[in-house]
């Protein structure tokens, strides 16, 4: 975190109760600079307080986030973004799902609610918005880059990715240099009331709920086939398209595995898939992708590194253009698993850096 950066500006840290962003909070004050804290209230449409197991605004996240900004005498205040949050991550995580394509709603809620919809209500009112990312931002050559996290485990660069350039220019990563461990022995050390805190896991908006009975509220089910990809032979039957993704393994309910998600074809609405540990066909070398989404303006480079899902792992690629309007090829020096419709794609300069921004994988 670069002193001269946060020199004489007003801060808005977003408080999620967990130990990052309580270390956020930590690091800014040890600075000199007591900034005002935030926690974003979030959640699936109204319903009616029936059913506590929708609500993923905790109770305890609050009380966490309170104690810590008590702790460091900061003000905290509570947005409330539950309707822009559905509104707008929610819908289009059910639009893209029934499409049958892979949608990633925690990319979204990044750009559209903790640097949106935050923004507007609150967050303009300061000169940047930091929060508990593992991400950094780097000056170069007078532009403004969101750089990786030398965690490699921890680095989410491609959960920001398709914030917008005017987002990154507000962004803030004070412990963006830090590994998880580090920002462990700091809460340890300072005592803070989360420090043993475990991460959270899983999509923020859906609380208890499990994913797929999220699903089933929205979608209900369409059975149909599926079907031995090789054979055409008919296996079973599905509850829904929409419950399965590419490069899935587990969950199918088939005898005679181990089975692989292939293909979904939406229109005859069946699931294909294939048979083995690791089927040469759920393999891919070369793929396309539309719409790419940069954070900092630049010519793209042939050369580049990419990731198509959060991991530790990415991989050498070349990008050419079609000459199909904004559409992509990425051809990757290593053969890639589960590459599917819908999931973002992103970008990275050769030696996996600088992020370029993200675009749509698509047929």
């Amino acid at each position: 975190m670069d002193l001269n950066e946060i020199k004489d500006k007003r801060i808005a840290v977003l408080l999620s109760g967990g130990v990052d962003s309580a270390v956020v909070v930590y690091e800014l004050v040890r600075q000199g600079v007591k900034p005002d804290c935030f926690y974003i209230r979030i959640g699936p449409e109204d319903t009616g307080g029936a059913d506590e197991q929708w609500d993923c605004s905790s109770e305890e996240d609050i009380e966490m986030a309170t104690a810590i900004a008590r702790r460091y005498d900061c003000r905290l205040e509570v947005v409330d973004c539950h309707r822009e949050y559905w509104d707008q991550v929610t819908r289009y995580t059910m639009e893209k799902v029934k499409a049958g394509l892979t949608p990633n709603p925690d990319v979204m809620c990044n750009r559209l609610i903790k640097f949106g919809a935050f923004d507007e209500k609150r967050g303009h009112d300061y000169d940047l918005i930091a929060t508990g990312h593992y991400a950094q931002t780097e000056w170069i050559d007078g532009q403004k880059w969101l750089t990786t996290s030398p965690d490699p485990i921890k680095d989410q660069t491609d959960f920001l990715a398709q914030i917008y350039p005017w987002q990154l220019q507000k962004a803030l990563f004070p412990i963006g240099h830090m590994r998880k461990e580090e920002v462990r022995e700091i809460a340890e050390r300072e005592h803070l009331v989360n420090a043993h805190r475990k991460d959270s896991q899983g999509i923020c908006f859906l609380g208890k709920l499990n994913y797929n009975d999220y699903v089933r509220r929205y979608l209900g089910e369409k059975p149909g086939p599926v079907v031995e990809l090789e054979t055409g032979r008919i296996l079973g039957e599905h509850r829904g398209l929409w419950f399965h993704t590419i490069g899935q393994r587990k969950g199918l309910g088939l005898g005679g595995g181990p089975w692989n998600v292939i293909k979904k074809d939406m229109e005859s609405n069946t699931l294909y898939v294939t048979h083995g540990y690791e089927p040469i066909k759920v393999f891919k070398d070369e793929f396309f992708i539309h719409g790419i989404h940069q954070l900092t303006p630049c010519t793209l480079p042939r050369d580049i590194t990419f990731k198509i899902r959060h991991t530790p792992d990415w991989h050498h690629a070349t990008l050419e253009p079609t000459g199909e309007g904004d559409r992509y090829r990425v051809h990757s020096e290593a053969i890639i698993q589960g590459v599917a419709p819908g999931q973002f794609c992103v970008l990275y300069d050769s030696d996996y850096h600088r992020c370029f921004g993200s675009a749509e994988i698509t047929l």
